[in-house]
């Protein structure tokens, strides 16, 4: 079992810091990445900036791993996701080197030999990958223990409010999109009508670029529609906000509806979507209709991927699908990023024995994931495999204030409000706009 490697799925930030650690313990990474290269999933919303700078978002095992190469953090800052991978990703895989391979996807985790139902000699078996490559040819990997930090970005949640698409949302694809666009070109949107889908961060940041548009082109319509009866906590902690430029996001976006750039839809619950020539019209639970857009953008969080780890024993909140005892200290419904506390090997154990979720995957559909949480797990659980247990379970990780609290809590029908105290959600880590137009 010692000879055999521990493989990692995903090559993003958290994946490689776990490598970084591994061979800093003298264990044997292996990184499995379905993308073409380092941080895929990061490259695909390049052109967002983040708000965390350049100290939050580098592990330090991996910044040690790279410091004979003569690299070196990079002055303070908030880079774009496209910055992140260029100056520290792309870096750290390139030393890694062979132990990252691109183009192989995961098509399932179990042990070696027996079959989820067997529990003799269980823990004593590698772990058996199923991995497939860019060609489709099918292989197997025997490993001594998985980490999967696979993230959460291939399964965004879906505009319709029962968590499930919209009637007709399938059949309307081609006017709607999940991820934040890349506004560096106004055209599609400039002149047209856009419905913006979400409460979070994300929300708040296509909302602030399409009035960047708006500003340029007045025929720009943006309706913003929130699922929750009141505005709540959907401008977030403003000048509380310990991370500043994610404060500086809410305001601005504040500061648009109040103006009247942006037009404010609460307790719109989507029923159904209904594709026209020249766009697509939502309706609501109760019976509304919003004028024909030319584009939906849809960001209402991501969920996790669980159908390859079928075979294995997993132990999840219900509610979450994440680790058991870590769900009630990363619920949204309780906790700001902030006010999360540190997770590790013990909070993130499984009674499959040394497999674990890490990163915004182990916070299933909670979205107050921070980088540094996922630096924090994998120092923490690459420590429990290579046996320090003491390490396992310090601490070494503080977490910034976010000031966003009582939000979307209870499940909202009349409008009256919301209930409960809940961070403003986030999907992972993406907010501020793209490069050229940063503020």
């Amino acid at each position: 079992m010692n000879a055999l490697p521990v493989v990692v799925i995903g090559a993003g930030p958290q994946g490689l810091a776990a490598a970084a650690h591994l061979l800093e313990r003298g264990l044997v990474p292996l990184v499995v990445e379905a993308g073409t290269g380092p941080g895929s999933a990061v490259f695909e919303w390049g052109h967002v900036r983040l708000f965390s700078d350049w100290s939050e978002l580098v592990d330090a095992s991996a910044a040690r791993l790279l410091a004979p190469t003569g690299w070196a953090t990079p002055a303070k800052g908030y880079p774009t996701g496209a910055q992140w991978v260029s100056q520290y990703l792309a870096p750290l895989a390139a030393v890694l080197g062979d132990r990252v391979r691109y183009g192989t996807r995961v098509t399932g985790v179990g042990r070696k030999g027996p079959d989820g139902l067997v529990d003799s000699g269980r823990a004593g078996r590698p772990f058996a990958v199923h991995v497939t490559d860019a060609a489709g040819a099918e292989s197997r990997i025997d490993a001594r223990a998985v980490i999967d930090a696979s993230g959460t970005w291939a399964q965004p949640g879906p505009a319709g409010a029962d968590g499930l698409p919209a009637l007709g949302e399938r059949a309307a694809s081609e006017h709607l999109s999940y991820r934040i666009p890349d506004f560096a070109d106004p055209e599609p949107f400039a002149g047209r009508h856009t419905v913006v889908v979400g409460s979070g961060h994300s929300a708040a940041t296509a909302v602030n670029e399409l009035v960047r548009v708006a500003k340029r082109h007045p025929a720009t319509r943006i309706t913003w529609v929130l699922r929750r009866g009141t505005v709540g906590n959907t401008f977030g902690g403003g000048d509380a906000d310990e991370l500043p430029a994610r404060g500086a996001l809410g305001a601005r976006a504040r500061e648009a509806v109040e103006a009247g750039i942006v037009d404010l839809v609460t307790g719109f619950r989507i029923e159904s979507v209904t594709g026209t020539d020249g766009g697509a019209v939502l309706a609501s639970e109760d019976g509304r209709e919003l004028p024909v857009a030319h584009r939906v953008v849809v960001l209402t969080g991501f969920r996790a991927d669980l159908s390859f780890l079928s075979e294995l024993r997993l132990e999840l909140d219900p509610t979450l699908q994440a680790p058991v005892r870590i769900a009630a200290n990363v619920d949204p419904k309780v906790h700001s990023c902030g006010s999360v506390r540190a997770t590790g090997a013990s909070d993130l154990a499984h009674p499959e024995a040394d497999f674990y979720l890490v990163g915004a995957k182990s916070y299933g559909r909670a979205p107050t994931f921070l980088a540094l949480t996922g630096y924090e797990q994998v120092r923490s659980v690459v420590a429990a495999l290579a046996g320090d247990h003491a390490a396992a379970a310090r601490t070494q990780l503080v977490l910034p204030d976010t000031g966003v609290c009582g939000g979307s809590g209870t499940f909202d029908v009349s409008g009256e409000g919301d209930g409960g105290n809940c961070c403003t959600p986030s999907p992972t880590l993406i907010q501020i706009g793209r490069a050229p137009t940063s503020v």
